[in-house]
């Protein structure tokens, strides 16, 4: 398989892999966040640690930009193909999940510049967190794989509640479907 041609950045080809359960998020209820400041597209510092309440944080490999490749061989990757896609699904739920979260967020290990592009691009009414010096991503042992010499982070979704992790989704396949869960887990 190679990169299939998309008419629409929120179409998803039919024939990716589904990517199987590894263990590798096993561990992640009831962690209590360490104190990691992380760079939102709005400029601010967050320190998910210390949010008060319920939050969401989508956890995604990388968006791609507009006529730019993505890195080979990406379709093949499971769970790799559907980042813009599943932002969008929460940008398009926003009103609902707001009315049961006190923070949403996407988080990449992508530049804050690289992020807003995406951000600006689709309109998104919530923030994405960059960890690109995996700070955060190893403060959690979060799941990472290689693609072209880059190190990403796997798809995963982590439910908040005053800074500790009380539910997690992974894997998390297909990506736009990922909001249905979330708000299946809220009150």
């Amino acid at each position: 398989m190679t990169n299939t041609p998309q008419s629409n950045y929120l179409d998803l080809p039919d024939n990716l892999p589904i990517p199987q359960d590894d263990g590798a998020a096993d561990h992640l209820d009831g962690i209590k966040l360490n104190p990691v400041f992380l760079t939102a597209t709005n400029g601010e510092l967050i320190d998910l640690s210390t949010l008060k309440g319920t939050t969401v944080v989508f956890i995604y490999p990388m968006t791609g930009v507009p006529g730019v490749a993505l890195p080979d061989g990406w379709d093949d990757i499971p769970g790799a193909r559907g980042c813009t896609p599943q932002a969008c699904s929460y940008r398009d739920n926003y009103p609902k999940l707001k009315a049961h979260l006190d923070n949403l967020f996407g988080l990449s290990v992508q530049s804050s510049a690289y992020q807003k592009e995406l951000k600006d691009r689709v309109d998104l009414p919530y923030e994405i967190l960059s960890d690109e010096k995996f700070e955060f991503a190893d403060s959690l042992k979060l799941p990472t794989f290689e693609a072209n010499f880059l190190k990403l982070l796997k798809r995963l979704t982590l439910i908040i509640k005053d800074g500790v992790i009380t539910k997690h989704h992974y894997p998390v396949f297909p990506s736009n479907k990922d909001v249905d869960w979330v708000l299946a887990q809220l009150p």
